[in-house]
């Protein structure tokens, strides 16, 4: 038991500093994209902001290639990125919520609808997707980039609409994760 509490001790007194540490990089991170907002002139990475010499405080010398200080603010391209209506997603594999899946060819595509209308009334920020790959019509919800984010919404879902639970369970897939809304 003493041993178990000396461990959890050790483990905090290593994590503080890297909570400290990560907290001010993204700090940093963020003042240095609130600045270029309201500086236009001004282009300011966080390379910039780090290196800045102001009175009374240190002074931060970064020495890199050039190619990797290019690459900060240039998240949006890629090989796995993708835009659409404006907006830019990594595709990546992930997880999704398979909430139905049929093959009767006369009722599995009204159906698949229906249960889209259903699960966007409950859930409106979720979104979904209704595919067909012959001869299955099937919806998806989400995009996870781990297993326990989809399996909690799994849990919504089925605690939100009974009838639907028996029927979902969770898919590997590639998702996709928009790039504007997590770092912008």
């Amino acid at each position: 038991m003493r041993q178990g509490i000396a461990l959890s001790q050790q483990n905090h007194k290593i994590m503080k500093p890297f909570l400290f540490f990560t907290g001010l990089f993204l700090f940093l991170a963020c003042f240095g994209n609130v600045s270029a907002q309201y500086f236009p002139g001004q282009h300011t990475t966080i390379f910039d902001t780090l290196q800045e010499k102001q009175p009374g405080k240190g002074e931060v010398t970064i020495d890199q290639p050039l190619n990797i200080k290019n690459m900060v603010g240039a998240r949006q391209s890629g090989r796995n990125v993708e835009t659409s209506d404006g907006r830019s997603f990594l595709k990546t594999q992930g997880y999704r919520v398979q909430v139905f899946s049929g093959n009767n060819q006369r009722t599995s595509k009204d159906e698949a609808f229906q249960k889209e209308q259903q699960i966007k009334e409950a859930f409106p920020d979720l979104k979904t997707y209704v595919t067909y790959t012959a001869p299955f019509w099937r919806l998806r919800v989400g995009d996870y980039s781990s297993h326990d984010e989809a399996y909690h919404t799994q849990r919504q879902i089925a605690e939100a609409l009974p009838s639907f639970g028996k029927e979902m369970y969770i898919v590997r897939e590639e998702i996709q994760i928009p790039l504007d809304y997590y770092f912008y």
